[in-house]
């Protein structure tokens, strides 16, 4: 499905991602972990055209994503649900959702996937008249995501959905990705939280300043002694 080859990307003279080669096969949930600074949200970045790489291969569904142009990405099937949530502050929750639409044309089937949206956070459906702005971390959080869910996306790219939100809501938002991995949603997810994004992970790769130092199943690499060491706390 997403398919990510030598992938250079550099900030002025800063090399900031060397060489990274990483595959997301449909129906998986991949995620991607390191420290801050590792390079995880300009691997996402890059993939969906919001940086430039300087070299390397991003192929999705045989499509070449470097040459694509911008506002094609999301028809491809592709969605991101970016660090820091990025919800329209001053508008509604339901404009919100609307404009993750925007590609869509057929209002039945706007109408819905906002009724699978409120089906997956019903705390969404109560605030649907609601400002964004006025809402909890975790409710701008859900509300990122269901904007990501109205294009029909075939592969959501998760950066970091935990950030900043209580271990309760952490848990409800982890809740959310393995059901949209048990819908047949593929998932690429960059998450600090190693443990977590490890647990319901199917492969996984490790980032350090920038290249892949290790990669395999998720299950494994929550076993790695060097991995409890540097990420789990152990």
């Amino acid at each position: 499905m997403l398919r990510v080859e030598n992938l250079n990307v550099f900030y002025g003279a800063i090399h900031a991602l060397h060489n990274i080669s990483l595959t997301v096969e449909d129906g998986e949930v991949v995620s991607l972990i390191g420290a801050n600074g590792a390079g995880k949200t300009t691997t996402l970045h890059t993939i969906t055209h919001l940086k430039e790489a300087q070299s390397g291969i991003i192929e999705y569904n045989g499509k070449d994503l470097r040459k694509a142009k911008d506002n094609t990405i999301i028809s491809l099937g592709m969605a991101h649900v970016p660090e820091g949530r990025h919800v329209f502050r001053n508008m509604t929750v339901q404009e919100n959702l609307e404009m993750g639409a925007f590609v869509m044309k057929d209002k039945v089937t706007v109408k819905r996937n906002m009724d699978m949206v409120f089906e997956y956070f019903p705390r969404l459906l109560e605030r649907r008249k609601q400002t964004a702005g006025t809402l909890s971390g975790g409710e701008q959080q859900m509300l990122a995501t269901g904007r990501a869910l109205m294009s029909n996306p075939k592969i959501v790219l998760m950066d970091e959905p935990s950030m900043g939100l209580s271990p309760l809501l952490v848990k409800e938002i982890f809740k959310i990705i393995k059901t949209l991995h048990v819908n047949g949603i593929t998932v690429l997810l960059v998450e600090q939280n190693a443990k977590m994004a490890l647990s319901i992970a199917d492969r996984a790769y490790v980032l350090e300043t920038g290249s892949i130092s290790m990669s395999g199943k998720a299950s494994d690499l929550l076993k790695d002694e060097n991995v409890k060491k540097a990420y789990l706390g152990a």
